[in-house]
This record gives structure tokens, sequence and C-alpha cells, in this order.
């Protein structure tokens, strides 16, 4: 089932300012909020897709990359990343827990309660990584996978990621009660208000180790390399960000693990220049082979083919090869080679050449007449397009 616009789901423009969409987001979420709708699947559904809307639309970079591709510029199995995709109720309430008040769940704010059951908060999410992809326009015209070892921090073996020297090293947090937060009540114009926090004890992990382990020194987490494979999709541009969730540092006490952020570069090709999905070549020809016309090899991302030269054929002409490009990320279809025809004109010529040239110059066939012969450069245009 196709999905809703995001901006639809909120009920905004795409001109919408960041504290226009999070007001909007706030205004459907109480609306559907699972509190207010007990046992409805509909207003479940709608308060899931409220949140992923707004997880979109409120990130810069995942908004730019939804307005430009649609929902396939966010989806994490078209290979750009950015949205979740399934978000569960748990997810929801971790990533948005500060849009109503001091952090928590913001509905626990309004609703006094009903976030997520205790002690599943972990520790501390590890940070995000950046790298960068170089493509040859090969690679990008068919998809590649390409292994990548990273640097970066890795879960302790030693400790499974605990922090903890052993087991017997682990107990409850006296603060929170091994639920990962407190809990505060605060005076506000609607009256009185009740806030989660996470634990500033055990930052949330609801558990406090006594005798940290040797290996990491408590961290959980060390560093280390990491190969991994990344599915880059045919027909990715230059700037453009992949990511994979759970790919990037180690979180530390055993907490979930950051994403690798993919910026892909595309490296300069030998033979042509990119338009979007159109592919460019330049053909240079000898001014008899443009004058009596001939058959030339030029070269394409899947080999060489051969091409007709009409006679007569004027510097500036565009042959085009139809769905000799690039694919799309977003769509079916491939773009177009197209081979842009330059006359070649020698720098020097020697006594014999210089005789015929000047013969040939006073014939009258070799008078310029662009008016006659030739068409201007937006009529050529409008001939490709056509």
């Amino acid at each position: 089932m196709a999905k809703t616009d995001y901006y639809e789901t909120l009920g905004v423009s795409k001109s919408a300012s960041s504290d226009e969409i999070k007001k909007a987001y706030r205004k459907t979420a109480m609306k559907f909020h699972p509190d207010r709708n007990p046992d409805n699947k509909e207003a479940e559904e709608k308060f899931k897709e409220a949140a992923e809307a707004y997880e979109i639309l409120s990130d810069a970079d995942k908004k730019a990359r939804y307005d430009r591709y649609g929902h396939a510029g966010v989806d994490p199995n078209a290979g750009f990343g950015g949205g979740r995709g399934g978000m569960t109720m748990d997810d929801i309430f971790s990533q948005f827990g500060d849009i109503f008040g001091d952090g928590g769940s913001p509905f626990e704010s309004f609703f006094g309660g009903g976030g997520r059951s205790s002690g599943q908060r972990r520790g501390q999410k590890g940070s995000n990584l950046r790298i960068k992809v170089s493509l040859t326009l090969e690679e990008i015209e068919n998809g590649v996978t390409k292994k990548i070892k990273v640097k970066k921090q890795v879960g302790c073996e030693t400790c499974d990621g605990s922090g903890a020297k052993d087991k017997s090293s682990v107990r409850t947090c006296d603060t929170c009660g091994g639920s990962g937060y407190v809990r505060q009540v605060r005076s506000t114009f609607l009256g009185q208000m009740q806030t989660t926090a996470p634990c500033p004890t055990c930052s949330g992990s609801g558990q406090k180790i006594t005798a940290s382990c040797s290996t990491c020194k408590g961290e959980g987490r060390s560093m280390g390399n990491e190969t991994i494979e990344i599915d880059i999709p045919a027909g990715v541009e230059h700037g453009m960000q992949l990511s994979m969730r759970g790919k990037g540092n180690a979180g530390k006490m055993g907490g979930p693990k950051g994403d690798l952020l993919i910026n892909i570069e595309e490296k300069q090709h030998e033979h042509f220049s990119r338009d979007g999905q159109n592919i460019v070549y330049d053909l240079f020809l000898n001014f008899a082979d443009a004058a009596l016309g001939t058959s030339v090899e030029v070269p394409t991302l899947s080999g060489k083919v051969k091409i007709k030269v009409p006679a007569g054929t004027q510097a500036g002409k565009i042959f085009r090869l139809r769905d000799k490009g690039l694919p799309s990320v977003q769509s079916y279809g491939k773009g177009d080679q197209l081979i842009n025809v330059n006359i070649w004109t020698p720098k020097k010529v020697n006594d014999e050449e210089k005789a015929l040239l000047e013969k040939m110059k006073t014939l009258p066939n070799f008078k310029p007449d662009p008016g006659k012969s030739e068409k201007g450069f937006f009529e050529r245009m409008k001939d490709y397009f056509n």
C-alpha cells in the first residue's frame, strides 16, 4: 500500500518552518496517542505515521532527500538511509522524548504515564560514523557492493559490552530502582505535569557497576576494525548520502550502535561527463569526415558502438544513443548518451595542406551560410528533445 505524503500526514505545507512542523506533530500525536485511544489499531497506526513523518521532516538532510526523491529518498531499503520504517512504540517514545518537555516520554507529561516498561532502556547510544566511497560511472550504472574496512568503537569482547568485571559486579541502580528513569512533577500553566528523564546515576541503564572491566575500563567498548559490506544501488549521484543503521560506533555500556553514513563521490571519467541521468561524450571529427560523412566507433559504458555521421555534419551537432546513460535511483528507465560533435582544426599545416586549403576557401560551397545550411543552437536542442 502506498505511503501517505508526510506533509499531508502532519497537515502542513512544504514551506512550513521547523516550529510549524513540530507544532503539527505535537497536535497529531496527542490526537492519536494510545492513551487517548485504547485498543484502537487505526489510531495507533496514525500515531506511528505521524512519528515517522516528523522524524523525516524535522531533519534537514532527510527532508531535503524526501523533497527531491519522495519516499524512496528516505527508505532504508533503497540505500539512501533516513527513515526507520516500521517504527515501534518504544522507538517513538525514546526518539522524540524531548519534544514536549524536559526529556523522557512526551506523552507521560500529558497523560501521566504509558511510556515504556521499566528496565528497557540500555546504555548510551554510539555515535554515527561518516565515510566517503568513490565510484566510477560503470559502478554507478549497475550498482556495486563495496567491502570497506572501518576503524571504529566496537563492543568489548572481554565483558560482552557490559563494562563490568563480571556478572557479580553489576547491581540495580539505587537512584532509579532499575527503571533507568527518574520522574519529576512540575507545575505549569496547564497544571501539574509529570515528566521523566534518564537517570543521572546510571545514564538510563538501570544498573550500577561496582567493578569495571579491565579491558575497556567500564566503557563496554574499545577501538577496533570491522569490514563492512555496503550495497550501493545503481544511479546514485555525487554528494548523495546513504546510511546503514547500526554500523556506526558501539554504544557505551551495551547501548545501541550508531549509524554508518556513506557519502558518495563520483570519480572523473576518461571519456564521459555526467548531466543528471545522461552522459556526454565529445566526438572530434576532421573537416573531411564531417563534410563527406563517415562511420565511427564511440565508447559507451557497456562497450563500443558504431554510429553513422551523415555528410555535412556541423560542429555542435548532438547525436543521441537512447538508454545508454544512467538509471535513476527512484524510478525506472535510463538516461541517454549524448554525443557532441566537434570539428578538429589543425594548429599547424604544411605547404601542400596550405595550398589545398587556400584553394578550397575560394570555392562558393565553402562560404559560410548558417541561415541556409545549419540550424541554430536552440533549434538543435529543440530537435533533440523532440
